[in-house]
């Protein structure tokens, strides 16, 4: 995702990794914003489970 993004004080624009649900229907189920690419496949299981 595209976005504002604060480091040291210092405003701009950049990528944020951010994971969608979404269900059968196509409707949003769950949003997971900073995720992490080594952990979020974890995270994600574990919600499903």
């Amino acid at each position: 995702m595209w976005q504002e993004k604060k480091n040291y004080g210092k405003v701009s624009m950049g990528v944020v990794r951010t994971t969608y649900l979404i269900d059968e229907q196509g409707v949003i189920e769950r949003v997971m914003p900073k995720v992490k690419p080594d952990t979020n496949a974890e995270e994600i299981l574990a919600y499903l489970g």
